[in-house]
């Protein structure tokens, strides 16, 4: 079986990255030669990834994530009754974009491509509008999921062709970080393929990011879709990240100039047994202390289909007592969601809109702090967004 094979591969786990450590020779290895490790490089950019990474993990802030393609953009708008033109899209990231005092909860924002190099209707740049508010401007740059032949109809990330000039590109027109969604599902395995191949993406991804000046999101989502318990995506989340650190390594990513994007441990959208607050930060914080090292600046959390106050209350649980990293959030529909049915995509009810999103982002701020209270909160703050198979 699959997942047997690559636990068994796994068996002589390091604390951090699940493979042998680099120090380790077999008994007869006073008659090998002594095999040197490369220095970790990140190129010219080095101390300005660390700057970088550093200001976004910063106290009480997270990352607005609007990086949806064009296609799901779309279903957010029809949701209230917009068509899916440039024109409306360009209304609603303005909205978000310009929303003031923003910046005080919100430290990057990730964006699609077209909006990289909008404007606003009055003619300023979207990144200009990120960064008066000290908003760091991030970009999508991989190419969506694609079926994997040989696994257990699994799937694997596209875009490293060209990666390396459209992120020169995109680091010209301002961008400062990037982000690199892969997904791994429980209920198809997961094969030994799908995760090697997810993780080996996203280290040429993130060596390829940093050699360019960005900050790469390492991003291996556990999907949320399945039955099973909390302890068997535990143990996913562990085989995964220990592959994907082996990987980073090995292509001399420099630690501290990256972010994690991590799933929440939970267990399956379909379990009969709902984790609390409580047990999920339990799991979750047990998972990255044994898999991510101490040199990563910061952990930011995606929802992936948690309702707006789950995701909230389980950061909140997290940061209960001091961690390693900045644990913080990096979410999209639990920032989006109040925003849209606020909006409505009327003209005057902008405002509205604003006042919920940074209602949303102030609670997660606090929550990033430890000081969340879910007292006052809306009934649409509580309804799940989990959808089976979601795509961005």
């Amino acid at each position: 079986m699959a997942c047997a094979s690559f636990t068994k591969l796994n068996a002589s786990s390091s604390q951090w990255i699940g493979q042998q450590s680099f120090n380790q020779r077999p008994a007869s290895s006073s008659r090998l030669p002594v095999r040197r490790v490369s220095v970790v490089r990140a190129g010219s950019y080095s101390e300005e990834l660390v700057k970088t990474a550093k200001t976004i993990a910063s106290p009480g802030r997270g990352i607005l994530a609007i990086d949806e393609s064009n296609a799901t953009c779309g279903k957010r708008l029809d949701s209230i009754g917009l068509d899916n033109t440039e024109v409306n899209r360009q209304a609603y990231r303005q909205l978000l974009l310009t929303t003031p005092g923003l910046g005080q909860y919100i430290s990057g924002a990730i964006l699609f491509e077209e909006t990289l190099y909008q404007s606003t209707t009055d003619g300023k740049k979207m990144v200009d509008c990120l960064r008066e508010q000290n908003i760091v401007p991030g970009i999508k740059v991989d190419k969506g999921l694609v079926p994997l032949p040989g696994s257990n109809n699994e799937s694997w990330c596209q875009g490293l062709d060209g990666l390396a000039s459209r992120s020169a590109e995109y680091y010209s027109q301002g961008a400062r970080f990037a982000k690199w969604r892969t997904v791994v599902s429980i209920p198809c395995g997961p094969s030994a393929l799908a995760v090697k191949e997810a993780a080996w993406g996203l280290a040429r991804y993130a060596a390829i990011s940093q050699d360019n000046g960005l900050v790469p999101i390492v991003e291996p989502e556990i999907l949320l879709d399945g039955d099973h318990p909390i302890e068997r995506t535990l143990e996913v989340a562990e085989q995964v990240w220990a592959e994907v650190f082996h990987y980073l390594a090995e292509n001399n990513v420099m630690f501290e100039g990256i972010l994690l994007k991590p799933s929440m441990v939970t267990p399956g959208a379909d379990h009969k047994e709902k984790a609390s607050p409580e047990t999920i930060a339990k799991y979750t914080l047990t998972m990255l202390n044994r898999r991510v090292p101490p040199a990563v600046p910061g952990i930011m959390f995606l929802s992936g289909g948690q309702s707006e106050m789950e995701a909230t209350l389980n950061l909140h649980a997290m940061n209960q007592s001091p961690n390693s990293w900045h644990v913080s959030f990096s979410y999209a529909r639990a920032l989006q969601n109040s925003v849209l049915k606020a909006w409505k995509g009327q003209p005057e009810n902008i405002e509205a809109g604003q006042k919920a999103l940074l209602a949303r982002a102030k609670a997660n701020s606090l929550a990033q702090l430890g000081k969340y209270s879910a007292e006052g909160e809306s009934e649409d703050a509580k309804k799940g967004m989990f959808v089976k198979g979601y795509t961005y």
